[in-house]
């Protein structure tokens, strides 16, 4: 019995070394700059569910602008220009008061989290930065007391979430969890696992969602690989065999599971994921849902909203190139698809042309 319980404090332990800090409240925003092009639906829903349904203080400016983050993972910026883009999101922070700063994208956090890191190791070079972007722009800054994923939050407040939820990740007729691959960005918790809830060996930021929200997580043996996004892999145009043939890699893993859905919490995760199954389907002929159609990828955001409720395609989903419908239909989630086409004021926005293999209602 003392050795069971020394192994159970032990694993606390352990545990407790992968969690992070995430303050309740008072939290300075900043969108992705690509995540707005690929599914606009997700962060306009995140300030929503923030806002109206957990009462919490989120603010977000105009001004803000892209972090650079791209252009540096693509070697087309150097990095004093990127700390320097930066440096004045942390002056917009500090001039509307606050010291919590969150960010939509993984690629920005991951940014942020190695800029502050950096000038920890080298204040010299804060130092400098500060000098150019007064020079620049006659801003000043204060570094942010707490630095977290949007998806932290989401994280933080999902059993206030499942407290609200009008549905869950169960199949209605079968009363079954929803099987679930959960897809962790890479620039999430791989290049500072301290930074992530569970870390690169053990991230749980979406699991918690999905276990809390009634679903069933899958462990798959390309669990952690890459999306296969890579920035050079897929801007590059040459370079996206090796994009698609990540993402292939993965579906292939994950088949035999025969998952309901997939969660992200990447601005391109849910992208590649999403259109490569066109593609894939185009190049080889094959899907990898049910009947035809695809596995449905969604954010972390578009899945909160779905439980809690929202028309799926106030939520956006209309975007997706997999179909969404089959998993809706499973859960129970009512829609019109004749309002799937339809944008803000009812308006038309057409009806896209349909693939030739992959099944789509």
């Amino acid at each position: 019995m003392r050795t069971r319980i020394m192994i159970y404090q032990g694993k606390q332990k352990i545990w407790s070394e992968y969690q992070k800090e995430i303050p309740d409240d008072h939290w300075f925003y900043v969108r992705s700059c690509i995540r707005q092009n690929f599914f606009p639906g997700a962060e306009v829903m995140f300030m929503k569910i923030c806002r109206e349904e957990l009462g919490k203080d989120i603010y977000e400016t105009p001004h803000h602008t892209t972090c650079g983050g791209i252009a540096y993972h693509c070697d087309t910026i150097p990095q004093e220009t990127v700390m320097t883009i930066v440096a004045r999101q942390f002056a917009l922070m500090t001039e509307a008061g606050y010291e919590n700063y969150a960010a939509s994208c993984i690629t920005s956090f991951g940014n942020y989290i190695e800029i502050l890191e950096t000038w920890n190791e080298f204040p010299e070079v804060e130092a400098k930065i500060r000098e150019l972007l007064w020079k620049a722009c006659r801003r000043e800054f204060k570094k942010p007391k707490y630095v977290a994923h949007a998806s932290d939050l989401i994280y933080k407040f999902r059993n206030d979430i499942a407290a609200k939820a009008k549905y869950r990740l169960v199949n209605r007729k079968t009363g079954e969890p929803l099987k679930v691959v959960e897809h962790i960005g890479c620039h999430y918790s791989k290049m500072f696992p301290s930074k992530g809830v569970g870390g690169a060996e053990y991230p749980y930021v979406l699991c918690g969602m999905i276990e809390s929200w009634g679903g069933n997580v899958i462990d798959y043996p390309e669990r952690r690989h890459c999306c296969g996004y890579g920035f050079r892999q897929y801007h590059v145009k040459a370079n996206r065999g090796y994009s698609i043939s990540n993402t292939h890699k993965k579906f292939e893993s994950m088949e035999p599971y025969h998952p309901d859905m997939i969660i992200t919490n990447c601005p391109g995760c849910p992208y590649f994921m999403d259109r490569w199954q066109y593609a894939i389907s185009e190049m080889e002929g094959k899907t990898y849902g049910e009947n035809g159609f695809g596995i449905p990828v969604f954010t972390y955001e578009e899945v909160a909203s779905l439980v809690l409720g929202y028309d799926p395609w106030d939520i956006g989903l209309q975007l997706h190139q997999v179909a969404v419908e089959p998993l809706l239909d499973k859960i129970g989630i009512p829609y019109n698809p004749d309002e799937k086409y339809k944008g803000l004021n009812h308006k038309d926005i057409m009806r896209p042309e349909l693939p030739s293999v992959l099944k789509c209602c």
